[in-house]
């Protein structure tokens, strides 16, 4: 084929779609479980339909990806809500509350999804089992592994937003994993949201696919419009708007979808067990348990299983399933087997890890494994040695750090961990992502030493030094674009697309292209700039050759040189000195922290000073002192603030800042 005969026929295929697109999605509905799809590695033709086992042919597997906040989680709510309504034998005790699938303390406290989990429904007979990914790009690596386990997927777009930077990442990922998209436009009952706005969208998807390579079959996604929060949608965006109004609406259309356009799982019951490991869990009852699809045989309740190794396909090890479990509406269902296609839990003291084949005896070698991204950004975790070390926590010592380190790392594909010289390396793909396993270690009792974050360079096939980019999504009003823009040009990011005027604030929506390392620290600054209005999106977007030097401009510090407690009569005279991050009556120790100085350069200070006991009495009455309430320091801010020759500190009752020599006469003068 020609390159004038592709472009032609692309061309003429997003034409149908502008022209036509009631017809295009007509086309799609008409097709059933009899159409052909295509040829690739995640779909299954009509012959094959045929040799599926009848329990893979009543099966869907579906993850549902999307940019964050653009309602993954709550549609996730709706189609269990859905499904146990009409189904007499589901519990829709689980489905109750709001976000039922982010079950983790720090999901439902920071409103995001971290970890991927599935569930299973069913509709008109079929079981669903369906897969909630995180949205944020610091967790995109549990999308990569999502994916090992479905056969399509649900992408959740909002159109005021359009296609954002992680919308962009998952649809790629999607789209080479050979998946066949169904698109939900969400939120359509929002102010602004026209059928001409949805086609705009659905053509800029269509044109993102087809800029990914995707086939002919996977550029004809069906669409349903849906409002996940009023539970409503449907092929028809007038007819989601009407449910809307009159609150009569539900979202089987969408259950009906993944039923038609999801091709059920293929895989040969007769063959030897395989089961590709995806997730890892811990059971306070089981110990470890491991999740994942079942891609050939069957397996039963005491069956003697091997562990294959992905790098290599070596033997890690043999044991005996004790319990297998499905999820039904977010609860355990024990079975007594499982078959191809279906995603279970098993337990019995296994140690694989994610990537890792489960299979029988006979089987050598390990299934393939999609290769997740690489990681971004390192900091080195140690022992905290500072002068409160060991009187707030309970896991102190290097070996309880590098053991959870490394049983984090098993669980999280994105995560890698190497000893070095001056700790544990720890590398993730962003400032949250590590932020997030930080903040688990210091509510589990760890005591830590962190370092500054730094960028994972890279060489190229030439030998230059390469550098992580990403895409920044900026949502502000119009009087704070200039101030933006040239924070951003002194990080080294370059404007690629503005667009102003987006809504009737009159707010603009800047698309930047920036190196890792010098966007770290940038979302304070980005809140700071616009009073906390503005929204910022960012994703990983490739690797670059460096851009050099990025000069990183911050105050100076104000370091304690004592250990002790700190007295209001110290700390009123140092605030006229710079920004406090201690109160009175706060342990400390030489070489802390204590706040930011007015000036470029470190001062040491003495925030313990009392004042001299006289038999004269003063004018003034020490309980008079007033102080500014200190800066709380945040552990994403702290950060994204630690210069290269400090520390955080983090215990299960503080985050403070340090030098990395608490020593005053050996740290170096700023």
């Amino acid at each position: 084929m020609t390159l004038a005969f592709a472009l032609a026929a692309l061309a003429s295929r997003r034409a149908r779609a502008l022209v036509d697109p009631f017809a295009r999605r007509a086309a799609a509905a008409a097709g059933s479980c009899e159409r052909s799809f295509a040829p690739t590695s995640s779909f299954v033709t009509t012959s094959s339909f045929a040799s599926a086992s009848a329990a893979s042919r009543d099966t869907r597997n579906v993850a549902v990806i999307a940019h964050v906040d653009h309602g993954k989680t709550t549609l996730m709510d709706k189609l269990m809500s859905s499904s146990s309504s009409s189904s007499s034998t589901s519990s829709s005790s689980a489905t109750e509350r709001d976000r039922a699938m982010d079950s983790n303390a720090l999901e439902r406290e920071r409103g995001i999804t971290i970890q991927a989990k599935y569930t299973s429904f069913a509709h008109d007979g079929v079981t669903i089992n369906a897969v909630d990914t995180p949205g944020h790009a610091d967790f995109g690596g549990e999308v990569e592994r999502a994916l090992d386990m479905v056969d399509g997927v649900l992408l959740l777009v909002d159109p005021i937003e359009g296609a954002m930077a992680q919308t962009k990442f998952v649809l790629r990922k999607a789209v080479q994993k050979g998946l066949k998209p169904i698109v939900v436009l969400n939120k359509v009952d929002r102010e602004g949201v026209t059928k001409a706005l949805c086609d705009a969208v659905e053509s800029d998807l269509f044109d993102l696919m087809a800029s990914f390579g995707a086939t002919d079959e996977q550029l004809d996604f069906p669409v349903a419009y849906a409002s996940a929060r009023a539970g409503a949608a449907d092929t028809l965006l007038e007819n989601t708007r009407r449910d809307v109004a009159e609150g009569s609406g539900s979202v089987d259309a969408i259950l009906r979808l993944i039923v038609e356009h999801v091709p059920p799982p293929r895989g040969d019951e007769a063959k030897p067990f395989s089961m590709l490991v995806s997730m890892i869990d811990r059971d306070p009852f089981l110990g470890r348990v491991v999740t994942g699809r079942v891609v050939d045989g069957s397996c039963r309740m005491g069956d003697k299983i091997t562990v294959l190794r992905l790098n290599d396909g070596s033997v890690r090890e043999t044991f005996r399933v004790q319990k297998i479990f499905t999820s039904k509406s977010l609860k355990r269902e024990e079975v007594d087997r499982c078959v191809s296609g279906d995603i279970v839990t098993i337990a019995g003291g296994v140690d694989a890890t994610v990537t890792d084949t489960l299979c029988d005896a006979s089987v050598t070698e390990p299934l393939a494994s999609t290769p997740v991204d690489p990681p971004t950004l390192r900091m080195t975790f140690g022992v905290n040695d500072s002068g409160l070390a060991g009187k707030e926590g309970k896991q102190l010592t290097e070996r309880q750090i590098e053991k959870r380190l490394r049983e984090e790392a098993e669980t999280d594909v994105a995560l890698r961990i190497e000893a070095t010289e001056s700790g544990l390396e720890v590398q993730g793909r962003g400032e949250l992502h590590l932020g997030v396993l930080i903040e688990n270690m210091r509510r589990e009792g760890f005591e830590l030493s962190v370092s500054p974050p730094r960028v994972v360079y890279g060489v190229d096939e030439f030998g230059k030094k390469t550098e992580p980019f990403e895409e920044i999504i900026l949502e502000l009003g119009e009087a704070d674009v200039g101030a933006v823009i040239e924070a951003l040009s002194q990080r080294k990011g370059e404007l690629s697309d503005m667009e102003s005027n987006m809504d009737e604030d009159g707010r603009s929506r800047l698309t930047f292209v920036a190196p890792s390392r010098g966007l770290i620290g940038f979302r304070q600054e980005f809140i700071n700039a616009t009073r906390g209005t503005g929204v910022m999106q960012r994703a990983f977007h490739s690797y670059g050759e460096s851009r050099g030097n990025i000069d990183k401009v911050r105050k100076g510090m104000l370091i304690s040189t004592v250990s002790g407690t700190t007295t209001a009569y110290a700390l009123a005279a140092l605030e006229p000195r710079g920004t406090l991050f201690v109160g009175p009556a706060c342990e400390v120790y030489a070489g802390m922290i204590v706040g930011e100085h007015t000036r470029e350069n470190d001062l040491e200070v003495n925030p313990t000073k009392e004042k001299k006991l006289t038999n004269i009495r003063a004018s003034g009455n020490d309980e008079t002192v007033r102080l500014t309430p200190p800066k709380a320091i945040k552990l994403e801010e702290a950060i994204g603030y630690v210069a290269e020759d400090e520390r955080i500190e983090v215990t299960p009752s503080a985050i403070r800042l340090r030098k990395a020599n608490v020593k005053p006469g050996r740290r170096a003068p700023r």
